[in-house]
């Protein structure tokens, strides 16, 4: 599939290319994090607080068996996350779905399929230099936007991963995750095309794939973000 037929499949077609000029953000933006105000989220309960040591399989055995909350009384499994655990590019998701609760695995309904086009038109694939993970990791109920006692009872087990990966990238896709790993209150529309920092890692925010299939027209927004990601690891890279 060529660049031109990903774009297609992502709704963007020629709309990317008027915009182009418009994608590029301020030099004064683009490499400084943005200050945002601390939110009041709850804390995680005692048992889950502390993750510090954990190796990658004793991290999946502890969220397989977990129960801390509530979502692991409708979940089929829990889902940790996929792809490669020294990966220079993490993308943050909300939680599972009925599809992902299913096979275990992040992303891989209709909104997963659109990732993995967003990704290949920016050089990427899942599983290269990728890694993908959620802010919770057992399906919400109908898919519902988990609570924010729910994201902060899994909290933990998202900073473990972050901290055995070691990315010099995060993409916080959607406002759950983005305000899981800012701590902050976050509007996409008002914190996309910024650099945040999540502990000295260089964090962007761009909309949710699922979000993005029901909402076409900020399909264009998404593709500025995408360039700006890729100009951002460039610039991380030295290259």
């Amino acid at each position: 599939m060529t660049q031109d037929e990903i774009l297609r499949e992502m709704g963007l077609g020629p709309v990317w290319k008027l915009r182009a000029k418009a994608a590029a953000v301020p030099a004064a933006e683009s490499m400084a994090p943005a200050v945002t105000e601390p939110q009041q989220e709850p804390a995680p309960p005692a048992a889950a607080a502390d993750k510090t040591g954990l190796s990658w399989d004793e991290l999946a055995s502890t969220v397989a068996a977990c129960r801390l909350c509530r979502l692991c009384e409708a979940r089929k499994q829990a889902v940790l996350g996929v792809g490669d655990r020294h990966a220079d590019w993490l993308f943050v998701g909300e939680g599972p779905g009925a599809e992902e609760d299913l096979r275990g695995e992040p992303f891989v309904g209709q909104a997963g399929k659109l990732l993995d086009n967003m990704l290949a038109a920016i050089g990427l694939r899942r599983g290269a230099d990728v890694y993908i993970a959620n802010a919770v990791k057992c399906r919400p109920p109908e898919n519902r936007t988990p609570t924010p006692e729910e994201t902060a009872t899994c909290r933990p087990y998202l900073e473990r991963q972050i901290e055995l990966i070691q990315p010099k990238l995060i993409v916080a896709l959607g406002r759950p995750a983005a305000q899981t790993l800012l701590q902050s209150e976050v509007k996409i529309g008002a914190e996309r095309g910024k650099l945040h920092d999540y502990r000295g890692i260089p964090l962007i925010v761009t909309y949710h794939p699922a979000y993005l299939l029901r909402t076409l027209q900020d399909k264009a927004r998404a593709w500025e973000d995408l360039c700006f990601m890729r100009r951002t690891m460039k610039t991380l890279k030295g290259n």
